[in-house]
């Protein structure tokens, strides 16, 4: 039995984490598994106005979070256990999420993301943070949109989400290649057939071909993931062929 993931998420925006509650994010709600919370910290403001940020000491441009509705957020947020939970701030200047990110965040047993809007943060609001991570080398309007597609990504890998133990395993980026090509029916279709390979019923051909589809268009779109993969021999092979444009026929 699953020990199940609490995942909390702090925001100015809390109606932007709908979507969470729709797919496979709110079946694990629904079987218990994912505990998901949104906590608005400008409920915690202290300021007349509320305001939760303030221009920065020194000048510049732009506004900061001030730490204070922050921390007094963070100050009510229970702990699922004795494990202290993952604290994961939103940040474009942070490590750049991927595959085995969301693997390794899988595992805890309870999330809390801060999401931002605004210049940035006052630096004391990093003492609270374990982890600062970037979706990739772009900005947004702020750190909602980016949490969805983390806590999307991390809660499908947790055991019991989906269906079969072993649905993911084959998905791009989960062995560190792109996934081959799959069809369904119809055979033909406008005139587009599906591989004969695939119709043969034979495992090993048809492993084969998925694995030098796979080989090949990693190859041919995202060649970089190749730098740190480490081939075994088959798959060296197989590198070396589609590299020097030959067909290797399946047989």
């Amino acid at each position: 039995m699953t020990k199940g993931m609490r995942i909390d998420i702090l925001s100015i925006f809390p109606d932007m984490f709908g979507p969470l509650n729709q797919s496979i994010v709110g079946k694990a709600q629904d079987k218990g598994i994912l505990e998901l919370h949104t906590h608005d910290f400008r409920e915690n403001a202290t300021n007349k106005q509320r305001h939760v940020d303030d221009m920065p000491y020194g000048g510049g441009q732009g506004m900061l979070l001030m730490p204070q509705p922050i921390f007094d957020t963070m100050d009510k947020i229970p702990q699922k256990s004795e494990k202290p939970a993952r604290v994961i701030l939103l940040d474009p200047a942070g490590k750049k999420f991927d595959q085995k990110m969301a693997e390794e965040l899988s595992e805890e047993e309870q999330l809390i993301f801060i999401c931002g809007h605004y210049e940035g943060y006052d630096e004391r609001i990093k003492t609270l943070v374990t982890d600062e991570v970037s979706l990739g080398d772009f900005v947004l309007t702020g750190g909602e949109v980016a949490a969805t597609v983390m806590i999307d990504a991390v809660v499908r890998l947790i055991p019991g989400v989906l269906g079969k133990a072993a649905s993911h395993e084959d998905d791009s980026f989960s062995s560190g290649l792109l996934e081959y090509p799959q069809y369904t029916r119809p055979e033909d279709f406008r005139g587009m057939k599906v591989p004969e390979v695939l119709m043969s019923g034979h495992h090993e051909n048809i492993r084969k071909w998925r694995l030098r589809e796979s080989l090949k268009k990693t190859l041919e779109r995202r060649p970089d993931l190749l730098d740190t993969y480490e081939p075994n021999d088959e798959e060296l092979k197989m590198l070396q062929l589609l590299r020097e444009n030959v067909q290797d026929v399946v047989e």
